[in-house]
């Protein structure tokens, strides 16, 4: 091929038609990526989400119906001073910028206090260690009283001034009173006491016994 009519062919109109037609196809294929993730994610757009702390679950599912938004309880607490069914945590939280539609978490005020079962700690532990199992699942102790026996050792738990063993649900709004050992012993308690039992000895003696040992 001549060098003339290898220049030759860049002008011919077909060629360049493709060109522009291969440009003009990228371009909208990166008009369209741009524009069309653009509208796929809704960038730009988005909710703003309302305190919904205190506010009663169904109330909360009715607002958030009008900001398009959803709401899903994860969870429930106990707080005594706030009403029954009352939200009282949320996520994400109030002032956030979410996509319509998003799902807002919540925890809800239960109605009632939770009761918990009452651990193995009678007779099995000491003050401090009953101390830091009870307080960990939120029961309130009342000051110890002492009775006689072991220091510091726990020898029962009172509930509204009755005893309470392991595995009894107790609500956490019922304080407890731990029975400890003071480190002394009573006094009157029964001791048995066991008369040794004498004999006469082979001298025949009245006044020589000796005692009998089993």
């Amino acid at each position: 091929m001549k060098a003339k009519e290898f220049f030759g062919k860049f002008g011919s109109t077909f060629l360049w038609a493709n060109l522009l037609a291969m440009l003009l196809v990228i371009v909208l294929l990166a008009l369209g990526v741009k524009y069309g993730l653009d509208w796929y994610t809704r960038h730009g757009e988005g909710v703003k989400v309302p305190k919904l702390e205190g506010m009663d679950i169904n109330k909360a599912r009715s607002l958030m119906e009008d900001y398009g938004l959803n709401v899903m309880v994860s969870d429930s607490g106990y707080n005594k001073q706030m009403a029954a069914n009352s939200i009282l945590m949320q996520n994400p939280g109030a002032g956030t910028m979410v996509k319509g539609g998003h799902t807002i978490y919540v925890t809800v005020n239960s109605p009632s206090s939770p009761s918990f079962p009452i651990p193995d700690v009678v007779d099995n532990s000491s003050y401090r260690e009953a101390e830091a199992k009870l307080t960990a699942l939120g029961f309130k102790l009342m000051p110890p009283e002492e009775v006689p026996g072991e220091k510091d050792w726990v020898y029962g738990i009172l509930c509204k001034g009755r005893r309470v063993a392991a595995g009894d649900h107790i609500s956490i709004d019922n304080p407890l009173t731990l029975l400890i050992g003071s480190g002394t012993y009573d006094s009157d308690e029964d001791i048995d006491y066991i008369e040794p039992e004498y004999r006469m000895m082979e001298s025949g003696n009245i006044d020589e016994f000796e005692e009998v040992i089993e």
